[in-house]
């Protein structure tokens, strides 16, 4: 059914004051309120840039979990962020999901920005490209999709108070550039704004919702904060049309109050509930009209395996890969993350996958008849990681598992579930969180290794620990800093040593007194029950892990991140790799030249041991299916498929833009348009990998170059190699003698290619709208000759030609 904004309008002529103005709150963490006089349900919202979590965060209800979004965006594959986003409607229709919380499209200005996993690149023509295929694929099966967070959002540190100062070219050019193709040609049916102030006024409370958001790019859907982001009820007079979570907020009986004062015109309140309305219907959530029938048939694991492959980046291969299966007879795994791998990064974009295949997992059942041997090398994770849900017994029950309590002050038992798992976030849901006052997390824990091992909980409040009852220790885990997020989602861990048989039962018990949490967070609660390892002698892991490189006929080293360095809430102060993996790389390296490293970080980290070693490959934060793609990948199954949708650095001290910390408040984009590769070009400083770098498995020949007109350019492109194979061309625009500020050069269009050996095509590249443009109080071209480039990376382009611009 289709409706008129007639029908909208009749509806809303049958609602009192008090009901529009309470559909703008949330009715809770994750819905909002029905009305159900008017055929209105409630809509169920989810974080979901890489998954779909759903209205719990439980393992009893889990959820695929995709390649991280650089990952995504290293595909340079519109076709694959178009899948992705199917995939991710598919998980929310199966979860009864309205709306996907994504895709996250702030701009990598620095490295050292928390979320960085989160988001797809440095350049705003390559985010928009990718975040509009991503936003059509989510909505064409009636799921909404929310590009967020509008705007500069780029860092984590004070991002609920921080002001950006940024110019107003910058945000055209770059910041608004990236959201804009998401709303005007995908048409994306919400928008999230952010935290942080953007030149003196905070986002929701900005003209920028207006302006260009709705009069230029004629949005028509709903503007929903960032969860507790509505502060005022001066949001209430900008276009801000939803406040969540809920349902204590900012708005409620103090919006009614300043409507009927006249401090708030109704008009103002009544668009809002229309755009909620339009959103209901789009959705299936409004009497008469109902979600596509037609869905498509989508193996979603199957996507995720060959997601995680065609965002792999070879950055290095010295004549080592693909192997050949047949011929290893042994093959040795070495580091904290080939056996605890990182498939995504922390914060609100977590999801609970059914299983995770680590790369150690897919080299063993990719290669059954070698032996692989495995090494930890150095310790990598730092605080507590959860019990292996097999080595869980629920001590109520006897099945696997834990019984968790909530209780009272005086005692009393308000709440009791067992679960599977013993890493617990409570964010909605039925425990009842802010009644409680002490949780009670047991479980029979059966190690397999012996050894001594720290016995712990990652938490914000005071807690004890129990083992076989006696208690171990009774601490105040403090939350680092002011961000309720990070203290959510990335607490501190409180720990006991303790010495482990394998094989032998120990009886933990954890008691939490639940910390008070203000606001919208009042209901929240999260808590890990784990180990976190015991400190060893880091050069023995070292050469144990030399012994068995030295042994093999190949090594595969994998390094990478941990929880504490990539995460929302919080930047990062190092692209440094944690403990002493850089070490254990160059002993490895020494003792077989064969080594392969693999890189398991979101965002780039400092690879200076990277001209040591037969081949490098990055693969982010791979997905549930991480450990088969890696070991398609390695043994050219499938091609690596990934070129860098960001620069990485040789040194921290080479970052031309690199600061993400307030001053006085303040973050100031000084550098203006020149950020990322355009600011490494401007610097002149060589960076370890530059930006689009990437190496597939068969050669290419690039020829004749040609402009067909501003939109578009002509070339052949040859596949030289022995096998079909991908490429990613791609062309930047120069304007040297430009009398506007310009980038040394910019990327104006790009084009994956296909192609069997031997196999020859004429491709079309189209231009992005803006490519001859610049900002002067709106899109101006300076009149005269471009230079036009192609190849295979901002610094590789043996292509030129020129087009002139009148």
């Amino acid at each position: 059914m289709s409706a008129t904004p007639a029908d909208f309008e009749a509806l809303l002529g049958r609602l009192t004051l008090e009901e529009k103005v309470r559909v703008l709150t949330g009715q809770d963490f994750w819905s909002t309120h029905p009305l159900p006089g008017i055929g209105l349900r409630s809509m169920v919202l989810s974080d979901g840039p890489s998954g779909v979590r759903g209205a719990v965060w439980d393992e009893r209800d889990p959820s695929l979990n995709l390649p991280s979004a650089t990952a995504l965006s290293s595909s340079w594959d519109l076709d694959v962020a178009h899948r992705y986003g199917v995939v991710s409607a598919l998980e929310a229709r199966r979860k009864g999901v309205d709306v996907v919380l994504g895709p996250t499209i702030n701009l990598h200005r620095s490295p050292l920005g928390g979320r960085h996993f989160e988001a797809f690149s440095e350049d705003p023509v390559l985010t928009a490209e990718l975040a509009a295929a991503y936003v059509a694929g989510v909505q064409e099966l009636g799921v909404g999709a929310t590009p967020k967070h509008y705007v500069a959002n780029d860092f984590e540190t004070d991002r609920f108070t921080a002001d950006v100062v940024v110019g107003e070219r910058a945000l055209r050019e770059v910041y608004l550039l990236a959201f804009e193709k998401a709303v005007i040609e995908s048409k994306a049916w919400l928008v999230m704004s952010a935290y942080n102030s953007i030149n003196g006024a905070t986002a929701s409370e900005n003209e920028l919702l207006e302006t260009p958001l709705n009069s230029e790019w004629g949005f028509d859907g709903v503007v929903v904060s960032d969860w507790t982001a509505v502060r005022s009820l001066e949001s209430a007079k900008h276009s801000q049309d939803l406040a969540m979570p809920g349902p204590i907020g900012a708005w409620g009986d103090a919006l009614v109050e300043a409507v009927r004062s006249g401090e708030v015109k109704e008009t103002a309140i009544d668009r809002k509930v229309l755009r909620l309305l339009t959103l209901a219907a789009r959705v299936g959530a409004l009497d008469g009209f109902a979600k596509p029938a037609d869905v498509p048939a989508v193996d979603g694991v199957a996507f995720a395996r060959s997601a995680a492959a065609e965002g792999s980046v070879l950055l290095r291969n010295q004549n080592e890969l693909p192997w050949d299966a047949a011929a290893l007879q042994r093959v040795a795994v070495i580091g904290h993350n080939a056996r605890d791998a990182r498939t995504q990064g922390g914060g609100s974009a977590t999801v609970v996958p059914s299983s995770v295949v680590s790369p150690l997992d897919g080299l063993r059942a990719a290669l059954p008849d070698a032996e692989v041997t495995y090494s930890i090398g150095a310790i990598v994770q730092e605080g507590v990681t959860e019990l292996p849900p097999g080595s869980m017994t629920n001590p109520e029950t006897g099945a696997p598992g834990a019984r968790v309590r909530f209780l009272a002050a005086d005692g009393a038992e308000l709440f009791t579930e067992d679960r599977f798992a013993s890493a617990l976030v409570y964010l909605g849901g039925d425990a009842p969180v802010a009644e409680t006052a002490v949780l009670e997390f047991r479980t029979t824990y059966t190690p397999a290794e012996s050894g001594p091992v720290l016995l712990g909980f990652a938490s914000v409040g005071r807690g004890r620990i129990f083992a076989d009852g006696k208690l171990l220790r009774e601490d105040v885990a403090e939350p680092v800093g002011t961000d309720l997020g990070a203290a959510l989602l990335s607490p501190p861990s409180v720990c006991a040593p303790l010495e482990l048989t394998a094989g032998r039962p120990v009886d933990v018990r954890v008691e939490l007194e639940v910390p008070k949490l203000e606001g919208g967070l009042s209901n929240a609660l999260s808590i890990t029950v784990g180990i976190e390892p015991h400190p060893a002698n880091p050069q023995d892991l070292i050469d144990e892990a030399v012994a068995a490189a030295r042994a093999a006929d190949v090594a595969v080293v994998v390094v990478g991140t941990n929880s504490k360095v990539e995460s929302e809430g919080y930047d990062r102060t190092s692209l440094a790799l944690p403990g002493r993996q850089d070490d254990l790389v160059r002993a490895v390296a020494a003792a077989n030249p064969r080594t392969v490293v693999v890189v398991n970080a979101g965002s780039p980290v400092l690879l200076p041991w990277r001209g040591e070693v037969a081949a490098l490959l990055v693969t982010y934060f791979g997905g549930q299916e991480y450990g088969n793609a890696l070991a398609d990948v390695l043994l050219g199954v499938l091609e690596p498929g990934g070129r860098l949708p960001t620069t990485w650095p040789r040194a921290e001290s080479d970052v031309p833009v690199i600061d993400v910390t307030p001053r006085d408040g303040v973050v100031r984009y000084d550098e203006g348009i020149h950020i990322g590769y355009r600011a490494w070009l401007r610097a002149g400083t060589e960076p370890a990998f530059e930006f689009g770098h990437g190496l597939g498995y068969t050669t290419w020949e690039l020829s004749a170059l040609r402009a067909i007109d501003p939109s578009s350019v002509a070339l052949t492109v040859h596949n030289t190699g022995d096998r079909a194979g991908k490429h990613v061309v791609q062309v930047y625009a120069e304007r040297p003698d430009s009398t506007v500020d310009r980038p040394v050069r910019w990327l104006a269009g790009f084009a994956v290619v296909r192609l069997d050996a031997g196999q020859r095509r004429e491709i079309t590249v189209h231009l992005h709208e803006h490519t001859f443009d610049h900002w002067a109080d709106g899109w101006t071209t300076e009149p005269g000759t471009f230079t036009l480039h192609a190849g295979s990376s901002v610094t590789d382009l043996p292509l030129s030609t020129e087009l002139r611009i009148e």
